[in-house]
């Protein structure tokens, strides 16, 4: 992930669990996606300061409209990963955020890549300009 100083980065730790193993013995590449996800439903509430219940209550919520991911070298049980997430863009009514996902052990990049975040109404299913308080948030 190279550096964007418009925007914080901020860190997650997960560790590898045994349903995260395929039958190759390393991380499924679908659990990637998950734990990139997991940070940040982490990172909303603890780094930016508004939760998805909060999201959920103005009746909004957050949908991935493309993703992007790179894989280095497989994780395996027991390893703790580092998911390092960053805001690339913030666009009218979504994000794109840089990620990198590293072995603890090594420092080491595992997985790469760039998600896509488009902001919906609840109701309407359709996407929604992001208010100016959230941009504020997210802007850090």
């Amino acid at each position: 992930m190279s550096e964007n100083n418009l925007y914080s980065a901020f860190e997650t730790e997960i560790v590898v669990r045994p349903d995260d193993i395929d039958m190759n013995n390393h991380v499924h590449n679908s659990r990637y996606f998950d734990y990139v996800l997991a940070a940040r439903y982490d990172q909303m509430t603890r780094c930016y300061k508004m939760s998805m219940d909060e999201f959920i209550a103005r009746g909004f919520g957050w949908v991935v409209t493309g993703c992007t991911m790179h894989f280095k070298r497989p994780m395996m049980l027991g390893d703790t990963a580092i998911v390092k997430t960053q805001i690339k863009t913030l666009r009218t009514n979504g994000v794109d955020v840089m990620f990198d996902i590293i072995r603890k052990a090594t420092g080491k990049i595992c997985v790469d890549g760039i998600f896509e975040y488009t902001m919906i109404n609840l109701q309407t299913q359709r996407a929604e300009k992001i208010p100016q308080d959230i941009i504020e948030k997210y802007s850090i």
